[in-house]
């Protein structure tokens, strides 16, 4: 294939799909806007809750992930891809790995409790809780929050994972 039938085939494709590839390109930029908008919001939190500087990577990567979850249906929609065929093979593995989808409720509320936890301004490290569970109940102070869990402090001087 010689430099001219590229450069034709080229033109080719930008006079039928211009409309989609500037769709796209607008897409992937209010992504890049929208991802680095949020990341100093959520650096905000993390210095004035005083928790540790690796906490904004973690969150950073589950902010970008939610986000590129819902941009990828938007792309294949720019691009016309025919969903029917999607929701017959969803179906089917939906199916096959229902167990595994109800397990992972609670990892989805961990990580949306996760980011209420981390972006409300009274959770601080330091600060004194008290996180009650019918009849019982554990109190301390904050010493660290990560994903799935919140070290405290008791009374007693005792570390506690709750």
């Amino acid at each position: 294939m010689s430099f001219g039938e590229i450069l034709d085939s080229l033109a080719i494709f930008y006079n039928t799909y211009s409309l989609n590839v500037f769709l796209t390109l607008l897409v992937l930029i209010c992504i890049y806007l929208i991802s680095k908008s949020t990341r100093p919001k959520i650096k905000e939190s993390i210095e004035t809750s005083k928790f540790k500087d690796e906490l904004l990577n973690t969150a950073s990567h589950y902010a970008n992930g939610i986000l590129l979850l819902f941009a990828i249906p938007i792309l294949l929609l720019i691009w016309g891809f025919d969903f029917r065929n999607l929701l017959l093979l969803s179906t089917g593995i939906l199916t096959l790995t229902g167990v595994a989808l109800f397990a992972n409720w609670s990892i989805l509320s961990n990580v949306t409790a996760f980011f209420i936890i981390l972006l409300h301004p009274t959770f601080r490290r330091g600060n004194y809780i008290r996180i009650i569970d019918i009849d019982n109940y554990i109190e301390g102070y904050i010493a660290e929050i990560n994903m799935f869990n919140i070290w405290l402090i008791t009374e007693d001087r005792e570390y506690t994972l709750s």
